[in-house]
């Protein structure tokens, strides 16, 4: 067994001022509480919000804080991620940094996958992330969008990656989608999830902890969280070797796979149905595209008429009265009235004032 304990902190995140005091203030209590976490997980754009205007210099303030909050506390932390300007670019990058037990960062990771057209102005990255953890195992990280494109967990996978963290920001109705696929990717690639939202600006929540049997651990709900889970990635390694419950071994299928894709060389014209999508761009009120389908103009319903009439075009009634439609059929004779009774056709007789109707005799008993 190879147990290595990580928390995922799901917390309110503003978007028009700083978080990351309270960040370090909530890492801090969960410390206190849970003194056995070995690492830290915050969720994607955590700091300073989902806005760009906000974005950092490479290096900055929050940065050597949350350094300084690692060493202090001896944990792994990955603090989400902050958008980033290079100096010399000016290109802004969504990007995470990997920070060891002793504050040193060694890693950064730049978001390859944009939530674009949504993220428009975004950089994407193009190295991927891995890290060992001595004696636990190696560990990968994707941020949010980058997890929709399998490509991305494959190749950190085949790198030997056994836990992949995965901070994001979803605060839209994808949100069970996404859930969905961080359960698929733990079973495609006999992997950890370990996947976390924020809630306000920052999402909805719903962060989730996903095993390689794609079984859920861990999964919040709508309030601030912190959630520290022991995972043990001998289950991964022997998983690899024996397949998901003693079944699938997708990995050395893949590995020993009878062909290339080609749709993955832009030059083999594989691809050509993806060039007729159209450009990637927010869809418009009322838009039909894709649908490939003339609306025809709306036409006023016909109104049924009978020959040589004509309807009024407002009411839609005929100009003309109509025919009765039983105008020649013969009315037949009507019946004989039956002639009443004689006690019937008398009048009611007078009765003296005071005295009751007579009424018919009744069984009073």
């Amino acid at each position: 067994m190879t147990p290595f304990a990580i928390a995922g902190v799901q917390m309110y995140v503003n978007a028009l001022q700083s978080n990351v005091e309270g960040m370090i203030q909530r890492l801090d209590v969960l410390m206190a509480r849970f003194p056995w976490t070995q690492m830290v997980l915050f969720s994607e754009l955590a700091p300073y919000g989902p806005l760009d205007k906000f974005a950092q210099p490479p290096q900055n303030e929050a940065i050597d804080r949350f350094c300084e909050a690692a060493a202090k506390h001896r944990v792994w932390l990955i603090p989400g991620s902050m958008f980033l300007k290079d100096p010399d670019t000016g290109l802004i990058l969504n990007t995470s940094v990997v920070i060891n037990p002793e504050g040193e960062i060694i890693r950064r990771y730049s978001k390859m996958f944009p939530f674009r057209p949504y993220e428009a102005g975004i950089a994407a990255g193009t190295e991927f992330c891995v890290f060992d953890v001595p004696e636990v195992g190696r560990f990968g990280l994707s941020i949010c969008y980058d997890m929709w494109f399998p490509e991305t967990t494959r190749q950190l996978t085949a790198q030997g990656v056994e836990v992949l963290l995965h901070p994001v920001l979803t605060g839209t109705t994808d949100r069970d989608a996404e859930l969905a696929i961080a359960r698929a990717t733990a079973a495609q690639f006999q992997c950890y999830v370990i996947d976390v939202n924020g809630l306000g600006a920052g999402g909805v929540g719903k962060s989730c902890v996903v095993d390689p049997t794609s079984m859920v651990l861990h999964q919040s709900a709508g309030q601030e969280d912190m959630f520290p889970i022991e995972v043990d990635l001998s289950m991964v390694r022997r998983q690899r070797e024996t397949g998901m419950k003693g079944l699938g071994q997708v990995l050395k299928s893949f590995r020993d796979r009878s062909v290339d894709f080609s749709v993955y060389d832009r030059a083999s014209g594989t691809d050509h149905y993806l060039q007729t999508l159209g450009p990637l761009e927010i869809p418009h009120q009322g838009t039909r595209a894709g649908l490939h389908v003339d609306v025809p103009a709306q036409k006023m319903q016909e109104i049924p008429t009978f020959k040589g009439h004509t309807h009024d075009s407002v009411t839609g009634y005929p100009a003309d009265p109509l025919p009765s439609p039983t105008a020649e059929i013969a009315t037949p004779a009507a019946e004989a009235p039956v002639p009443a009774s004689p006690a019937a056709a008398l009048p009611n007789p007078i009765q003296k004032s005071g005295t009751p109707p007579v009424m018919g005799k009744t069984s009073s008993g």
